[in-house]
């Protein structure tokens, strides 16, 4: 199951590696032909969608690996590893943007267009909402980190181009050709805050940040009568692995075959009620019954 889901966001990536990159080579091209840094700037950012394309690839090729003596828990980390890689590179893409756009506040360009260029920007424009509605849907659906945090890049670039628009027409309209190279610094910020929008939750996996409400477990364990108390509660993982460990007090007399029946028992109402991907590890405590 898990093996066919990965080959479905490897081919929904290869999907959008194509689509990213007819849509970097048009704005790249109209940017250079028309001498505008926001147009140029965006295409870049487009281009930056099919490079994290590539590296969804890579990292899904090695997530997919089975488990070997070296990796008892699998390769499943190597996604979230690839989401910070792609996050990472978005900020290296910010940086060259906002040198390049202070460079044009120094020396402006007045960028030299028609109708035409504007109609060929709108038109990549509905390209990447296409992606990114396809790419996010299609993530929520898979569970694939790498595929939610590719179709964020793809949001980020919506916004940029939208705003690359405005200054495009607001130039036609009059408008000082410096609003160009400093629609490239909103730019910038944009892709910083979908940089942020990918480190962050692939960093906490990473980490081992909580992942299922405490509470939520011992209510469902403590539904058990046979369970005395339950503490030292522990979760991590992402939806598609969940990992809880725990230790439970029962029946110091409660015999070796019943409590490993209580086990699998708590373990199948925590996948019912929580996650059917939930491996639960629990530790069995005797019940010290008070000195009479």
């Amino acid at each position: 199951m898990v093996q066919d889901s990965m080959k479905q966001v490897k081919r929904v990536l290869w999907q959008i590696l194509f689509a990213n990159l007819f849509v970097a080579v048009t704005k790249i091209i109209i940017g250079s032909i028309i001498q505008s840094a926001s147009v140029a700037a965006d295409g870049f950012h487009s281009l930056s969608d099919g490079v994290s394309n590539v590296v969804g690839l890579i990292g899904i090729g090695l997530a997919t690996k089975p488990v070997d003596s070296d990796h008892p828990y699998g390769h499943k980390k190597y996604e979230f590893l690839t989401g910070l890689f792609i996050g990472g590179m978005l900020l290296v893409i910010a940086v060259q943007i906002g040198l390049e756009a202070i460079q044009r506040i120094i020396e402006p360009v007045t960028p030299q267009f028609g109708v035409e260029t504007i109609a060929v920007l709108i038109a990549t424009l509905v390209t990447n909402i296409v992606i990114c509605v396809y790419e996010n849907k299609q993530g929520k659906r898979l569970n694939s980190y790498i595929l939610i945090s590719d179709s964020l890049h793809t949001k980020s670039d919506i916004y940029v181009s939208l705003g690359v628009l405005l200054t495009l027409i607001g130039i036609k309209l009059g408008a000082p050709p410096i609003i160009d190279p400093i629609m490239s610094i909103v730019v910038c910020g944009f892709i910083v805050h979908a940089a942020i929008e990918i480190i962050k939750p692939n960093s906490e996996i990473l980490v081992d940040k909580i992942a299922v409400d405490i509470e939520l477990i011992k209510s469902v364990t403590m539904g058990f009568t046979q369970v005395i108390d339950v503490h030292e509660i522990r979760s991590r993982g992402s939806e598609n692995e969940l990992f809880i460990d725990m230790h439970i007090v029962i029946d110091s007399e409660m015999s070796f075959e019943e409590s490993h029946k209580l086990v699998h028992g708590i373990e199948a109402k925590l996948k019912a009620a929580i996650n059917p991907h939930i491996q639960v590890m629990i530790h069995t405590e005797p019940h010290k019954k008070p000195a009479e």
